[in-house]
């Protein structure tokens, strides 16, 4: 069983359908106790980065996060990939401050669509079971804001739209996208099945 955060932002019933399409159980969850039983932790979000902060300290879900991340798979999408880190130029709030880095506002380029809507290559770096038999591919994106992990064995893939940012992260058990893999077709199905295999 997949423990799906509710933060009380986030397109939580798609994500625990992609889930339940690439063949496994998921339950949408704001409980602790649910939380540390269960097998695996996926923790989406849409919207700001305050928002989404507030929202897990209300809860009372931050430090259970920073404790739980390392313990099973954990996969952060959109937001979820934020909030690892230590701050965002979006907002005030800190994050949980997992990972060395911070994340960032696209440049005023001329031609540049910020918010980045849509699909875009993500080239993935190295070999990594989560996206294993993915070397490159199109993938969904909706942000305006997006993450610079400070050490670079952390990158797992690489994207552009105006600068080079990171898309995938990895580190043990945990991995974290930008894109989303449940908006992105049979390749994000793949993802998701993938993740599935290591839990």
């Amino acid at each position: 069983m997949i423990a799906v955060i509710d933060c009380g932002i986030g397109n939580l019933r798609s994500v625990q359908k992609a889930i339940e399409k690439a063949g496994g159980s998921a339950r949408i969850t704001e409980s602790p106790a649910f939380i540390r039983s269960a097998e695996a932790i996926v923790f989406p979000g849409v919207g700001a980065f305050d928002q989404g902060m507030i929202g897990l300290k209300k809860r009372g879900l931050d430090r259970l996060l920073k404790d739980e991340i390392h313990r099973k798979p954990f996969l952060g999408i959109c937001l979820g990939m934020q909030l690892l880190f230590y701050r965002s130029e979006e907002g005030k709030e800190k994050g949980l401050n997992v990972f060395p880095g911070e994340v960032k506002r696209f440049p005023r380029i001329k031609g540049l669509k910020v918010p980045h809507m849509g699909w875009n290559e993500v080239r993935f770096l190295g070999k990594n079971k989560l996206f294993e038999g993915i070397e490159k591919d199109y993938f969904y994106f909706v942000h305006s804001y997006y993450c610079m992990p400070e050490e670079s064995s952390l990158w797992a893939g690489e994207t552009e739209y105006g600068v080079r940012f990171c898309p995938a992260l990895s580190c043990g058990k945990t991995w974290a996208v930008q894109f989303h893999p449940e908006k992105s077709a049979e390749k994000g199905l793949k993802v998701m099945r993938n993740f599935l295999k290591l839990i």
